[in-house]
């Protein structure tokens, strides 16, 4: 009797998969339309696994993807901040899934102060990435949980002026010289230089919409819940254009996760610097490395 692929086994192949090789050795053949399917017999989970993460895995070596939960009516938490939880646990598994498939996930100093996230890899198989925390005023305590959890390796990006103690096992500080080595495209070069370079902007809604704005993702995912807020924390914010037919309007494909929906949009990140392009003259200090 022939074996049939599961969702389990699917999601661990294609959590490994980088290039076009790796994906025909993890059984996965042309199927005529430009796409790629299992050549194995495979149940519809593990098809629609495939078919929601591919496109991911093959983005190459440099790709920079953010994802956000919000409401109906825009709201990524309350007006008191509470975000437990907007949307449901496929949208959480589905951010768990998108964690294993980067080298790094990235959240501002808000959403670290806020939530003391972990970013960790839990609702599904895969590695942990290297957690890297924006901090130019060195606003997150140092006793947060991604600082002292020893879970996995922490980037904390600080300012010139911040000041921190020596930080915990796993731990590096990387200060930068100035403002404006915080800008999006110096980041993500300046991390890919470290080896950083498939990089999940996960939160919150400043540091997403900034990513956006400066045109430094490749990818965005946006999951809505059936849910009006009425008021709270918003989730995308930048400035738009006064005539519709010039908003932004990339291609993108929806799919229902649990009550959700999952909006995955394409974007032109012409922002994005080549590798060679990262920034110079950064002082770095701190514990252990933060490699992959």
């Amino acid at each position: 009797m022939t074996e049939v692929l599961d969702a389990a086994a699917a999601w661990d192949r294609l959590r490994r998969i980088r290039t076009a090789d790796e994906a025909g050795a993890a059984g996965l053949r042309a199927d005529g339309d430009g796409g790629l399917r299992w050549g194995p017999p495979a149940t519809p989970e593990a098809v629609e696994l495939a078919d929601r993460y591919l496109p991911l895995c093959l983005a190459g070596p440099r790709v920079a993807f953010a994802q956000l939960g919000q409401s109906l009516d825009g709201f990524i938490a309350t007006r008191t901040g509470d975000a437990d939880y907007v949307t449901g646990p496929e949208d959480r598994c589905h951010l768990h899934r998108l964690r294993a498939l980067s080298d790094a996930v990235l959240i501002g100093a808000g959403t670290a102060a806020s939530d003391d996230p972990q970013l960790t890899v839990r609702a599904c198989a895969g590695d942990n990435p290297v957690r890297v925390v924006l901090d130019p005023r060195g606003r997150v305590p140092q006793g947060s949980g991604v600082f002292t959890d020893g879970a996995a390796p922490t980037l904390w990006v600080v300012g010139p002026e911040v000041t921190t103690t020596t930080p915990g096992a796993g731990v590096e500080v990387l200060a930068l010289p100035d403002a404006a080595a915080f800008a999006p495209a110096r980041l993500l070069a300046v991390l890919a230089r470290r080896g950083l370079g498939r990089v999940l902007i996960e939160g919150g809604g400043v540091t997403v919409s900034r990513f956006l704005r400066e045109r430094a993702l490749h990818r965005l995912y946006v999951t809505v819940a059936p849910v009006l807020l009425g008021d709270g924390i918003p989730g995308l914010r930048f400035p738009g254009t006064p005539v519709m037919r010039e908003a932004l309007r990339p291609p993108l494909r929806r799919a229902l996760l649990g009550e959700d929906t999952l909006f995955e949009l394409e974007l032109r990140a012409d922002g994005v610097p080549s590798e060679e392009a990262a920034e110079e003259g950064v002082a770095e200090t701190g514990a252990a490395p933060a490699g992959p």
